[in-house]
């Protein structure tokens, strides 16, 4: 029986493959109530991508008591003086009874963020234990992202890559835009490595203008030259994210039986009793993902790690508790905001 599994370069000699989450999202879960969150596997039932992130982001929103179409976020941020031609609906009434002055609430859609996806296509994430792959749920995770951002009038943009960038679309958020970025995700994976340095380096060359970068990937690569990318991004004033996704058989090598297993990426392959290697392939596993995390941690990034049996809600969530957080540091200093 073989396997089919790929691994970080220094995960050479017990195992092949796999990773470890550990961003308390498992703690939380019980807080966000997930047995109101859609099961991945009965989400990755339907055909359709566009689909599929619709279905997330309106039951997310749905479930935090908001209108998906009115077109503003609930929360504002700040007033702006009320200019002809504005609708009328979001004058501050209270305000006007107090100062007879005219205000608008400022919603966080009116930011005009400029976010880029850079998503991981590499053979790595072909790797499945649930049915669905790490890229299946990757791209699903890529689109969600994507029709929440531009929901709120934000504009996006896609990188996507394996040992080189197969796909790039400038960030947009006119009409139609999102169609070319779905269809962008839906191509099917060509390429075989991972190289995580060739994606940030054509986003620090291609993006100037200040804004948010969100990596995707499982990180099973190596970091060497990781660290340098990641600082040219922040010197750059770039605002990041990283989700690491990882399947939930990639977390103990939590096979029964000895086996062959397959390098996805390498096509190397190694027999291996899983009950002999695992101590050795958890170790290793944990030291691996402790650098990535440790590299983000360094530069500011924020690090999110979630296994592919996750909801895609929890994903969402965090994203928008560390946008969040984010915009109140943002506003706390104002050197740092954002370059329109």
């Amino acid at each position: 029986m073989a396997v089919s599994l790929s691994t970080p370069s220094s995960v050479t000699e017990n195992a092949r493959g796999g990773a470890l989450s550990g961003n308390g999202l498992g703690g939380k879960g019980a807080e966000r109530s997930p047995d109101r969150f859609i099961d991945p596997r009965a989400l990755m039932r339907i055909r359709s991508l566009e689909l599929r992130a619709r279905v997330v982001v309106e039951g997310f929103l749905n479930g935090l008591h908001r209108s998906p179409y009115h077109g503003f976020s609930v929360e504002f941020t700040e007033y702006r003086p009320y200019s002809p031609g504005d609708d009328p609906r979001y004058l501050d009434w209270r305000v006007l009874a107090r100062s007879d002055r005219t205000f608008i609430k400022k919603f966080e859609d009116e930011t005009n963020l400029r976010c880029h996806l850079l998503v991981d296509r590499s053979r790595s994430m072909d790797f499945s234990s649930t049915g669905y792959s790490k890229g299946d749920y990757a791209v699903t995770l890529a689109a969600t992202l994507a029709h929440f951002l531009q929901k709120q009038g934000d504009a996006v943009g896609l990188f996507s890559f394996d040992e080189a960038v197969r796909e790039y679309l400038p960030a947009r958020a006119r009409p139609g835009h999102l169609r070319q970025l779905m269809l962008a995700l839906e191509k099917p994976a060509a390429g075989k490595k991972t190289d995580l340095v060739a994606p940030l380096t054509q986003f620090s060359r291609l993006v100037r203008k200040r804004g948010l970068m969100v990596l995707i990937s499982d990180f099973l690569a190596p970091l060497d030259r990781l660290e340098s990318s990641l600082a040219t991004l922040s010197a750059g004033g770039h605002e990041a994210a990283v989700f690491q996704l990882l399947d939930p058989a990639e977390k103990t090598l939590g096979f029964s039986q000895s086996m062959v297993f397959e390098d996805l990426e390498s096509a190397q392959t190694l027999y291996i009793d899983p009950a002999a290697a695992r101590a050795s392939y958890v170790e290793r596993l944990t030291t691996h993902n402790e650098a990535v995390r440790g590299l983000c941690a360094r530069h500011g990034i924020a690090f999110t790690s979630l296994q592919t049996d996750q909801p895609l809600e929890w994903a969402l969530f965090e994203f928008l508790q560390r946008r969040e957080r984010s915009e109140i540091q943002r506003r706390g200093n104002p050197s740092s905001g954002r370059t329109p």
